[in-house]
């Protein structure tokens, strides 16, 4: 993936590999994405959310089951270094480190360590979108023509669709040419209004709440709309408004490629050549609202409830976020920048050198939180998905998480969470 992604992923062809394939959501929803009209308002359709929501008790035996699970998912995908974190409330907890953070020096994974998110942004660039209808700032039915000019179809496409990734746009990360540029320098510094340049050169590709589509332009827009409606900068309104009310002192929105310490080394072989890449320091500008931040275990273990659960929101606000539509891959469904995935609501996250994914089961108050310092996938598979599929097929084999492999003939070499993530696809 070249520069991003976090998210669904998305399985569009690229002219050769891709450092921004990994902005999608894990990228798969987005090729799955095709299915028909549906409303944009409160009668959406329901979660997806399965009944059974069963899970068990983190025991010796269970502990070990887990262990060897991981271990045999790292040894077949040659991933480097893995955070595993399951909470399950009067069942027990399972946090473990696997492998290493730094390949040329052998240092030991740690689950103290940084790293980027890429899509798992856009579960904050949303929570930030919410909070100022809360506050009467905006409304989600506004057409984004209210806040920003020059959007192809704007009047048409309102905040909501952004949101819930049915606008119609074209996402920015599957140009050609911003692959390009971005691979030619990686540490090249874009500003939102080039990314949106690259993506309004395309036509839109339907209207807006015909089907889903992962778009990273859609969360770019979203992350322009907030400042004109807030009067900051994004950064400080994600201070001030979410991630300080949160209490989450090691998540940061970067202001360029810095990467507080401590943070594991992140590698890459979603490249031009196929070469492997140490990708820790390029600069996450090119992912921007849809992909650009840092976070830890801890903290995203306290995020997954709150973003889950509505901590920061009014319940009606809340409740609108969670009525997730079709994506067009069956047990996943898509709301306000968060997905149901088998009843796991969050998001995941790909982008040159990391993935993630960070989920919370409602009935139980579980939470489950990978991190991996590579995003390169294996047989189409991303690696964060395999990581959650086997510890949920173990722990709660009811609600086993799970996102398909991109076609082998339409897979990218980059892809990135098409929830999390962008492939550059999957930014996010």
């Amino acid at each position: 993936m070249s520069r991003t992604h976090t998210g669904i992923r998305s399985t569009t062809q690229r002219h050769g590999r891709t450092a921004a394939v990994a902005l999608a959501v894990s990228g798969l929803l987005a090729a799955a994405a095709c299915t028909g009209p549906s409303p944009s308002g409160p009668q959406a359709a329901p979660p997806t959310a399965t009944p059974t929501d069963s899970v068990r008790a983190l025991d010796p035996g269970m502990t070990q089951q887990l262990d060897k699970a991981i271990d045999q998912v790292m040894r077949r995908t040659g991933v480097p270094g893995a955070i595993v974190g399951v909470w399950l409330p009067g069942k027990g907890d399972y946090v473990r480190a696997f492998g290493v953070a730094d390949k040329s020096s052998g240092k030991a994974m740690t689950d103290d360590l940084r790293m980027r998110i890429g899509s798992e942004t856009k579960t904050f660039t949303v929570t930030a979108l919410l909070r100022l209808v809360d506050e009467g700032k905006l409304g989600l039915d506004d057409p984004v023509s209210d806040y920003m000019d020059g959007v192809p179809n704007g009047e048409h496409i309102t905040l909501r669709q952004l949101a819930e990734m049915r606008s119609g746009l074209f996402s920015y990360t599957d140009d050609p040419e911003f692959d390009k540029a971005f691979m030619a320098d990686p540490d090249r510094v874009f500003t939102p209004q080039q990314l949106l340049d690259y993506a309004f050169r395309h036509p839109v590709g339907f209207q807006p709440g015909q089907k889903f589509q992962y778009s990273n332009t859609n969360t770019i827009l979203l992350g322009l709309v907030i400042e004109k409606a807030s009067g900051q900068s994004l950064r400080e309104y994600l201070d001030r408004s979410v991630l300080g009310p949160a209490g989450l002192d090691h998540t940061l929105f970067p202001e360029g490629a810095e990467f507080p310490e401590p943070h594991a080394q992140g590698y890459t072989n979603q490249t031009p050549d196929g070469k492997e890449a140490n990708a820790t320091d390029w600069d996450p500008s090119w992912a921007w609202a849809a992909g650009a931040m840092i976070s830890d275990l801890p903290d995203l273990r306290d995020w997954a409830r709150i973003v889950a659960t509505g901590t920061l929101l009014k319940p009606a606000t809340q409740a609108q976020r969670l009525r997730t539509l079709p994506t067009g891959f069956p047990g996943t469904g898509y709301g306000l920048g968060i997905f149901d995935n088998h009843g796991w609501l969050g998001h995941n996250g790909s982008l040159p050198g990391y993935q993630s994914v960070t989920v919370y089961l409602p009935k139980s108050k579980a939470v489950l939180v990978i991190l991996t310092n590579t995003d390169n996938p294996y047989e189409g598979n991303e690696n964060s998905t395999l990581f959650a599929k086997a510890v949920t097929g173990i722990v709660t084999p009811g609600n086993v998480y799970d996102l398909p492999a991109a076609p082998a003939s339409s897979a990218s070499p980059a892809t990135s969470p098409t929830p999390s993530g962008a492939s550059a696809s999957s930014a996010g």
